[in-house]
């Protein structure tokens, strides 16, 4: 692993540029964004040269560092990759690099006494089975929910980077209703996961009302010349309060959801709550329960009732009752009574 730490900076910067498809990276485009990098990430306002970046694509292509990045110029001017799916991200570990690594989490430990630390715990036991897995080919101890491959991931360090300086940014969105791309001129204000899918919450400039973009529905992301704005209504911190997913606006207000919930689903949803808010409002004698949460009314909070089956009906509100015994009735309509 090299030492200089801007040379892997620079590294990283130029694999990030070449597997963006969407654009044409000249040398001097290579430049620019290590210049920027470089700023953003140590303060370095001196800038890189020409002979430097052309030095870095060398050392990538070359073994020395065991990248042998299959980078081309080509109609003799443009650099890119040769594999499109390739990335010096995806190089297996050193035994160096185990051992660097291993101090980190070694020292993660011991900060994990500390109330500020209690969730490095869970960070911590992740590092030690990946390292353990891969430097002893032993199977993994643990397992936790994830999606191989999931598009967009490496979108989030550049994102969290511009929202960090307040940068405005043009995006290329192709949602899943649309044949093509289209141009979004986006103030970035957060990104939140949910159910191992990414979005970035921010405003439009045309009309500045929320919007949340699916990271894997992002062609591409490139900062722009233009004054960022921040939107007054938006409150980073507690925006998300009364929310079951990531469907909320600035105008959307909690309602109290009513729901009753058989004896067996009742086990479970009393030992992991659907939300925060979440109250049980009676006990049945035949062990089937009541609950009540005030979130919003949105996508995600009907598709996680609908994933306990009969087990759960909500009460009120009656346009939420209505919503549900919608769906239901389209699913027996698609089932149909079939033949044995």
């Amino acid at each position: 692993m090299p030492a200089n730490k801007n040379a892997l900076i620079r590294y990283k910067t130029i694999d990030n540029c070449l597997r963006n498809k969407y654009r044409r990276w000249t040398i001097d485009d290579l430049v620019e964004a290590c210049c920027d990098a470089l700023y953003d990430c140590e303060g370095v306002v001196k800038g890189v040269s020409l002979r430097t970046v052309q030095s870095d694509i060398q050392m990538m292509r070359s073994d020395k560092l065991g990248y042998n990045a299959p980078i081309e110029v080509y109609e003799n001017k443009y650099y890119r990759y040769a594999d499109p799916d390739f990335s010096i991200t995806k190089m297996p570990l050193s035994k160096n690099d185990y051992d660097v690594i291993r101090e980190a989490t070694d020292m993660l430990r011991q900060l994990a006494d500390f109330e500020e630390f209690d969730k490095f715990d869970d960070v911590i036991g992740r590092l030690d089975d990946r390292l353990a897995t891969g430097l002893n080919r032993r199977k993994p101890i643990i397992h936790y929910d994830t999606v191989k491959d999931l598009k967009g991931l490496h979108l989030l360090s550049p994102l969290y980077r511009y929202i960090d300086r307040r940068q405005t940014l043009r995006i290329m969105y192709q949602s899943f209703n649309a044949d093509e791309p289209t141009e979004i001129i986006f103030f970035p204000y957060l990104l939140k996961e949910f159910r191992n899918r990414w979005f970035v919450f921010g405003s439009k400039q045309e009309s500045m009302l929320m919007y949340n973009l699916a990271l894997d529905r992002i062609k591409s992301i490139e900062p722009v010349d233009i004054e960022y704005v921040e939107n007054p209504a938006f409150d980073a911190e507690h925006y998300f309060d009364n929310v079951i997913g990531v469907s909320k606006s600035i105008k959307s207000f909690p309602r109290r959801i009513r729901f009753w919930a058989s004896e067996e689903q009742s086990k479970y949803i009393k030992t992991k709550p659907l939300h925060h808010s979440q109250k049980l409002t009676k006990e049945n004698p035949d062990g089937s329960c009541e609950f009540e949460i005030f979130v919003v009314i949105n996508f995600e909070l009907f598709s996680v009732l609908l994933s306990f089956g009969a087990g759960v009906k909500v009460i009120s509100p009656r346009h939420a009752v209505k919503y549900m015994r919608s769906q239901v009735e389209l699913m027996h309509l698609a089932y149909g009574e079939q033949e044995e």
